[in-house]
């Protein structure tokens, strides 16, 4: 197929040979021609113009509809022939065809993403597409699971069903039309190498069919790059293949100076303070000692195979630095910059990795930071915490991973480990999230993505992976605009960021906009085990401060979130605690500080009891006022509570989440206070927030992460039978 050849009636051709409905048709060479074969039609008729100088022949009033006899299709097309957007184009037909009756009208549509590939798209029809710009869009190839929430996705969704007295609509009709166009089979997966933009619009519900009314291939563009795809390899494989990064035995370090302290300098250090009990190589031409540490002349001089190299220097001395034999070092980290600025640049980048892999060397960067792995004992930060946790990171900004370091550290979170890859010149965000998909170590991801150089590869592994880990993403220029030179609806209404949000529906993905997101949401998965059943919906507020509760009950119904009332059962059990006025148990719970010093804080077990038994939510949500307790009364509840909780939490299981938001007026002492009470909740297992919305915000995405899960788990214990009706629905 050669799209570029391809007038609507070839396109219709095309699409009815996928299965797609389309209406009975001819091109005519003149309203002579067409008088005479229009009678193999049924009236009423509509002309349009075929040129591949038109692209939007309603706006060159090329379009006429409604029409009854053979005089009135040859009058149109006399008439429209002498318009002055049509008189001066190479008009290669008129195409006639019967006139589909009026019914519901959507659209569907696709482009080629420059890193994701083939994507779909579903929108509400004809003039309505532009002017109310509802439409969804889903990376190919779409399931039927996609391709219905697709459906429910529109905001005129409620067409389908008879809105306000109207006509109902066949939702399973549009399901399978998406599958024929964006399925495995479909149109768009089978032509991806010769299609950059689909536009079929509109498509008309009317009775028991679904007609293409419009259709438009845009051809694929002459420097469109192709997509590579990663070799395959198991996971112990590629456990195997990063182990040396995680875990070196031996690290070299380029850069360190004997009159200065350089930023290689200081690595050294770190390392050592750090703990890191292997052997380091400074690498210098003349020194003999570099940070009481024996120096050898050059990276091939090192007396061992090189497990790690830190490299600090100019680029232009880089690419002869680690030209090695095969064998002698298997990662390089370059922190240096100057490579992708210029164009010199840019030709001494692509030599450092002609240099790099004749050596059989890794390279991470340049312009990057380091590696930082706590049980590796491999750090780049300063006092960064060396107690391994669960959550893995890949960064393309250095600078970026030291405040997710540093600033998740006192916030409670530990890692598994964090690379930073700055250019990613050769190890790709991909491999990283490979690796952290295997390491048993790794819970949850982080991605901090600015250029994911192989989107497409990113979506497959993420798709496919057979035990899947909820990943966090946050985007650097995410507001540019997408490269597409859009010649089509589908085009135009791409904004750059339609890859993106399909990755995130299609996979156990959640989007962020700020490190502050992240570090919330990355902290809440350290903890949390996401439901297997039933996503998070139902929570329960607890806390002192009633305008802080109905501030928070707000938040979580914002969020999507419900925090309602309880059953009159569970209120009768929580009053019969007999708390000091001033108290409510409705949810949410708003008890005053003097109700929370009852019993020294242990009253908190006696209400979570009566909460987790009766009203059964899905996540509780405390929150606490840390300046209210202080100077009141004698004793200081907060650590019994959080003893509680753990209590709690460890006889009830880990199906009900638990967060925590202490609150504070940011004075010195409360903020001291605060940061003990976050070590002690750390290591209870329970997440702290600052304030309630943030808690809100985490549990909708968490419960849009469990949504994904459990929709993943049930497709595949119970995978849909349409993949072999398909097959045998596609005319080839």
């Amino acid at each position: 197929m050669n799209p570029v050849s391809l007038n609507e009636k070839a396109g219709k051709e095309l699409l009815a040979q996928f299965g797609i409905d389309t209406p009975q048709s001819f091109v005519a060479d003149n309203a002579q021609d067409a008088r005479k074969r229009v009678g193999t039609l049924r009236a009423p008729y509509v002309v349009k113009v075929v040129s591949g100088d038109i692209l939007h022949k309603s706006d060159a009033g090329g379009v006429t509809l409604g029409l009854q006899t053979a005089e009135q299709v040859a009058e149109a097309i006399d008439r429209m022939s002498c318009l002055p957007a049509i008189v001066d184009a190479r008009i290669e037909g008129w195409l006639v065809e019967e006139m589909v009756p009026p019914g519901l009208e959507i659209a569907i549509g696709g482009f080629y993403d420059p890193q994701f590939g083939p994507l779909i798209m579903l929108g509400a029809g004809g003039i309505y597409i532009e002017l109310l710009k509802d439409v969804t869009f889903r990376l190919c190839p779409v399931s039927e699971d996609d391709a219905r929430n697709m459906v429910d996705g529109l905001q005129s969704a409620r067409l389908f069903d008879g809105f306000r007295g109207g006509d109902t609509y066949d939702r399973e009709m549009v399901v399978q039309a998406l599958m024929k166009i964006g399925g495995e089979s479909g149109l768009f997966m089978t032509h991806q190498e010769e299609i950059e933009e689909i536009d079929i619009n509109p498509l008309i519900h009317t009775g028991d069919r679904l007609v293409a009314v419009d259709a438009r291939f845009i051809s694929r563009k002459a420097d469109r790059v192709m997509l590579p795809h990663g070799g395959a390899r198991s996971d112990q494989e590629v456990l195997e293949h990063f182990r040396p990064l995680f875990f070196p035995k031996t690290v070299a370090v380029l850069g360190a100076s004997t009159k200065d302290v350089t930023i290689a300098n200081t690595f050294i250090r770190r390392l050592r303070e750090f703990g890191f009990d292997g052997d380091i190589y400074p690498i210098h031409p003349k020194a003999q000692e570099i940070e009481g540490v024996k120096a050898y002349p050059s990276l091939a001089d090192a007396p061992a195979c090189v497990d790690y190299t830190y490299v600090a220097i100019g680029a232009e001395r880089i690419c002869s630095s680690i030209d090695v034999a095969p064998g002698k070092c298997r990662f390089v980290q370059i922190i240096s910059s100057g490579f992708e600025d210029t164009e010199e640049g840019k030709r001494g980048q692509a030599r450092l990795l002609e240099t790099a892999s004749k050596g059989g060397i890794r390279l991470l960067g340049p312009n990057c930071l380091g590696t930082y792995s706590p049980a590796g004992r491999l750090t780049f930060p300063k006092d960064a915490p060396t107690e391994a946790g669960v959550i893995g990171v890949v960064s393309q900004s250095g600078g970026l991973s030291t405040d997710i370091i540093k600033r998740g550290q006192w916030r409670g979170l530990r890692f598994s480990g964090l690379a930073t890859i700055g250019n990613s010149v050769d190890v790709k965000p991909v491999e990283l999230l490979r690796y952290y998909l295997a390491d048993p170590a790794t819970k949850a991801i982080g991605m901090y993505i600015e250029d994911v150089k192989n989107g497409r590869e990113l979506f497959e592994v993420l798709h496919a992976a057979p035990n899947p880990k909820p990943v966090v993403i946050l985007r650097g220029g995410a507001t540019q605009q997408g490269q597409l030179a859009a010649q089509s609806h589908t085009g135009a209404l791409a904004s750059g960021q339609e890859a993106w949000e399909a990755l995130a529906k299609q996979t156990i993905v959640e989007l962020v906009d700020t490190v502050d997101e992240f570090i919330n949401l990355l902290l809440a998965l350290q903890f949390l085990a996401l439901r297997k059943m039933t996503p998070t919906t139902d929570v329960v507020l607890f806390g002192n401060g009633g305008g802080s509760s109905v501030l928070g009950a707000d938040a979580f119904a914002r969020s999507g979130l419900n925090v309602a009332p309880f059953a009159s059962q569970v209120v009768q059990d929580l009053e019969a605690l007999g708390f000091p006025p001033g108290t409510s148990v409705l949810n949410p719970i708003d008890t005053p500080v003097r109700s929370l010093q009852e019993k020294d804080g242990f009253i908190a077990k006696e209400i979570l009891d009566i909460v987790y038994e009766k009203a059964k939510p899905h996540a509780i949500a405390m929150h606490l006022n840390l300046a209210a307790f202080v100077g009141r009364g004698t004793s200081n509840p907060l650590a019994n509570l959080i003893s509680v909780i753990t209590e709690v939490r460890s006889e009830r299981g880990d199906n009900t989440h638990f967060l925590l938001a202490l609150r504070s007026d940011r004075s010195e002492a409360l903020d001291a206070m605060r940061r003990e009470y976050i070590e002690i909740a750390r290591q209870a297992g329970i997440a702290v927030y600052d304030e309630v919305i943030d808690m809100a915000r985490v549990l909708r995405a968490v419960s849009n992460l469990e949504e994904r899960f459990i929709a993943r788990a049930q497709a595949q214990t119970n995978p849909n039978a349409f993949g072999s009706s398909r097959a045998a629905a596609l005319v080839e």
